[in-house]
C-alpha cells in the first residue's frame, strides 16, 4: 500500500511539472528559505498541538465588547 506521504510527494511532483509545462510560477516559494518557513510554520503548529496550548481569542475578544 502506498503512503499518503509518497502519494503527497508524487501529487506535488505532478503540480509542478504540470506548472513548469504551462510556463506558470509555482504557488510556493520557489527557493529553501520560503521553503524551509513553511517547514517551521507546520512544526510550530506540531508542537502547539503535542504540548497542548490553546487560547481562546473568541472569549477573549468577547470581553472587550
Amino acid at each position: 500500500m502506498v503512503s499518503q506521504v509518497a502519494l503527497a510527494l508524487l501529487t506535488g511532483l505532478f503540480a509542478g511539472a504540470l506548472f513548469g509545462l504551462v510556463q506558470t510560477p509555482i504557488p510556493a516559494p520557489p527557493n529553501l528559505p520560503g521553503i524551509l518557513g513553511i517547514v517551521g510554520i507546520f512544526l510550530g503548529y506540531r508542537a502547539v498541538e503535542y504540548l497542548d496550548i490553546q487560547i481562546d481569542v473568541l472569549g477573549a475578544l468577547s470581553g472587550l465588547f
